[in-house]
């Protein structure tokens, strides 16, 4: 994603919240002429006289909705970006010293001022071979833009961790309660029972190239340079590993762990409901498995719960209503905002598979309680002037980890027949 350096900051702030509100004004218009093409559609199928042109107005409505929702977002993060011409309180005398030894580094590959910071702050665990970490400041730079960019981490628990493994201890089974009289004996409870869930951190790298003249201008600011080179591909390999990933070299997703018919739900699997057809929703009251969904969550994570999808799968369920005839699929309420579906948040995740025979395209949760992100501090640097000349690389790594921290917070859609 590209990040442009504008000294007209206010301006441009300015400009992106107008487009915005004109966006988020189209989408509306979209939508209500979707649902007016989409009555239209269902009372020709109740005529049994299926029309296809309808059909394909429909569809077409429907992309152009998902295209504006793409341009809402896309400014939204442009808007979301600090402005450069803002005044920051100073830094403290050994963050400054940092930013600037990191300064020299990049741009010239003068590894000294680094290298005396080090041996002053006693540190052994950086060097040449596995690079330099960056400034403290430009690491939440970073961290900011993940949290703006991917879904599932602006979703889920994040934990910054100094060690390369989070181990989180929780109760298999808990001691014995009961009501006892007031003179009554009080029965010998059981101890509890504990276990504890691993999060390793591995490391994920980034490998941007610089031009020599880049890094001559004096005008470039190096910190925004980098941030906006690593964050869009840090956070798609992110967003694929927090959803999918199988935990080798990586995080484990929450697709990844087993999957159990809800009614049959146990600790370390997730629960399940069929939506009773294969790779597909049912052709009589689709909208159905969506209420089932949510109310196969407990009440306790019901509350702070969001849907995660794709835009593929939202747009076949935009078409569905509930029993009062309404559309169970809502456009932003507010420019910036979220889609909602039954009257929850809906996030964009476009890692979630596509609707297919036995697909989990649809989870459903409290993801703040479900699943947990870990990130070991520091963000590492190394630069290579060698390896593609006449360009240079820089080798920019983080260690991140992630898993299923609350097996019950978190339920999905398998588009299957039971």
């Amino acid at each position: 994603m590209d990040y442009d350096i504008d000294i007209a900051a206010p301006e441009t702030k300015a400009g992106i919240a107008t487009e915005l509100r004109d966006a988020h004004d189209e989408l509306l218009r979209s939508h209500d002429e979707f649902k007016a093409a989409n009555d239209e559609r269902l009372a020709a199928r109740e005529r049994r006289r299926a029309d296809v042109l309808l059909e394909e107005k429909v569809d077409r409505i429907s992309e152009a909705i998902d295209a504006r929702l793409k341009r809402i977002e896309d400014q939204a993060l442009r808007a979301a970006r600090p402005a450069l011409s803002v005044e920051r309180p100073p830094l403290a005398v050994d963050q400054r010293e940092h930013k600037s030894a990191f300064e020299a580094y990049v741009r010239c590959g003068d590894a000294a001022p680094l290298r005396a910071l080090e041996t002053k702050a006693l540190s052994v665990g950086s060097n040449a071979d596995g690079g330099y970490l960056v400034p403290v400041e430009l690491e939440h730079s970073i961290a900011s833009r993940l949290r703006s960019i991917s879904p599932i981490r602006a979703l889920a628990s994040v934990r910054e961790i100094s060690g390369s493994v989070y181990k989180k201890p929780f109760l298999t089974a808990g001691p014995a309660t009961g009501w006892v009289g007031e003179t009554d004996a009080r029965p010998q409870t059981s101890s509890p029972s504990l276990d504890a869930l691993a999060f390793p951190a591995m490391e994920l790298y980034a490998m941007p190239a610089a031009t020599a003249t880049l890094l001559d201008d004096a005008a470039v600011n190096i910190d925004e340079w980098l941030a906006g080179e690593i964050d869009q591909v840090f956070a798609e390999q992110e967003g694929t590993a927090f959803v999918s990933g199988d935990g080798v070299n990586k995080p484990k997703g929450f697709l990844a762990v087993p999957m159990v018919a809800n009614a049959s739900w146990s600790w370390g699997s997730l629960g399940f409901i069929a939506t009773g057809a294969a790779g597909a929703f049912k052709a009589s009251d689709p909208a159905d498995t969506l209420i089932d969904l949510v109310y196969a969550l407990r009440p306790g994570y019901r509350q702070n719960a969001t849907f995660v999808m794709n835009r593929r799968t939202q747009a076949a369920i935009r078409k569905f209503k509930d029993s009062s005839g309404a559309y169970v699929w809502q456009p932003p309420v507010t420019a910036g905002g979220r889609a909602s579906l039954l009257g929850f948040p809906l996030a964009d995740a476009e890692d979630m598979p596509d609707i297919a025979a036995n697909s989990l395209s649809i989870a459903f949760g409290d993801f703040s309680r479900g699943y947990l992100i870990v990130d070991r501090q520091g963000v590492r640097v190394l630069r290579d002037p060698y390896s593609a000349k006449p360009y240079v690389l820089f080798y920019t790594t983080k260690r991140v980890g992630g898993g299923v921290q609350d097996f019950d917070a978190i339920k999905v859609v398998k588009f299957a027949g039971s």
